[in-house]
């Protein structure tokens, strides 16, 4: 084998790039590379240079939470890995002095693996950067069904946040006083789900309801969560792995106010390629941990998906609750008394 690429590399037609002269009295042989292996060759040191460089901008120039108590909410295990895993390995850095944790709608039982695949998040988790195991906490119900058809009750996601997150709502809420929680972000798909799965779109509007819940009916009430949704982008960007990350970088820089420094409105999340909380620890948390669902189209997404090297999160600007017409008639009520 070796000999026939030698006597077929020794055929090719050699031709030096434009602009390149040889010095006096030297010969070149008979054949050279091709100009279109020069081509490659250059992309082949561009392209990631011009990724790293990005990664610095991006560094350099792009906000960062910090010592925030984080949970990420997701539908099924493996959206950790398959599309925030960026964003949990920025924030789960140790300098940044967050505390991330992860909770999961359902089991991804459709094929009868719940249980199977409740461990296959907690190993993720742990790839990902997660403190510890209870980090992690997977919902069995059967109002949050895993399924392809299957909306999910916006009310029942927002009481359930409520119950986790804000145990004291009701107290708060009879006391007239502005609640209390025990996060300081929620993350979450945006409304288009990334992949316009039902079930992530669901959290989508089951996280807005909850977070204007806790902003109550009082002009002064600022809600004590913020919330962050993953950009759904078109299906020539999905598929451009980390080239992605310079229209995403400008799209950043032209699109979100950078004045409030304390709660940013965009935040952007690159992998590096190699090496710790990298894009190879987002590989492995994918492929290492989640091994149940690693058919044969899993590897194309891995390879190539921008959600494996970079994300980016826009903060949510959340209407205020509603008052409920039984409220209003109350107040009327107490009116003309």
């Amino acid at each position: 084998m070796l000999p026939a690429i030698a006597e077929w590399s020794n055929k090719l037609p050699i031709k030096l790039p434009a602009g390149v002269k040889l010095p006096a009295g030297v010969k070149l042989p008979d054949n050279v590379a091709p100009e279109w292996l020069w081509g490659v060759g250059a992309a082949v040191v561009a392209v990631p240079a011009l990724y790293l460089c990005t990664a610095g901008l991006v560094s350099a120039k792009v906000p960062k939470l910090e010592n925030k108590r984080i949970c990420l909410l997701i539908a099924h295990p493996d959206d950790e890995a398959m599309f925030f895993a960026p964003a949990v390995l920025g924030l789960t850095r140790p300098e940044t002095g967050n505390h991330v944790k992860i909770l999961c709608l359902s089991s991804g039982d459709a094929d009868g693996l719940g249980e199977t695949r409740k461990r296959e998040l907690s190993k993720s988790g742990k790839i990902l950067g997660l403190r510890k195991p209870d980090d992690v906490f997977v919902i069995e119900s059967p109002d949050f069904r895993d399924s392809m058809t299957a909306t999910w009750d916006a009310g029942k996601i927002s009481k359930l946040l409520c119950t986790a997150f804000v145990p004291n709502l009701s107290k708060s809420n009879a006391a007239n006083v502005a609640p209390t929680a025990s996060i300081d972000v929620l993350i979450t798909f945006d409304a288009g789900g990334v992949s316009s799965h039902p079930n992530h779109i669901s959290l989508y509007h089951g996280a807005k309801k909850f977070v204007g819940t806790l902003m109550g009916k009082k002009k002064d009430w600022a809600a004590p969560v913020d919330l962050y949704t993953l950009t759904s982008v078109g299906f020539l960007r999905k598929y451009l792995g980390f080239m992605d990350s310079i229209p995403t970088f400008i799209s950043w820089a032209a699109g979100t106010d950078k004045r409030d420094k304390k709660r940013p409105e965009g935040l952007v999340f690159l992998n590096g390629i190699l090496g710790s909380g990298s894009y190879r620890t987002a590989w492995r948390a994918m492929v290492g941990a989640h091994k149940s669902q690693m058919v044969w189209f899993r590897y194309g997404w891995i390879t190539l998906s921008r959600y494996m090297f970079v994300n980016d999160l826009r903060l949510v600007t959340v209407e205020k609750a509603k008052v409920e017409k039984t409220e209003k008639v109350k107040t009327e009520k107490s009116k003309r008394q």
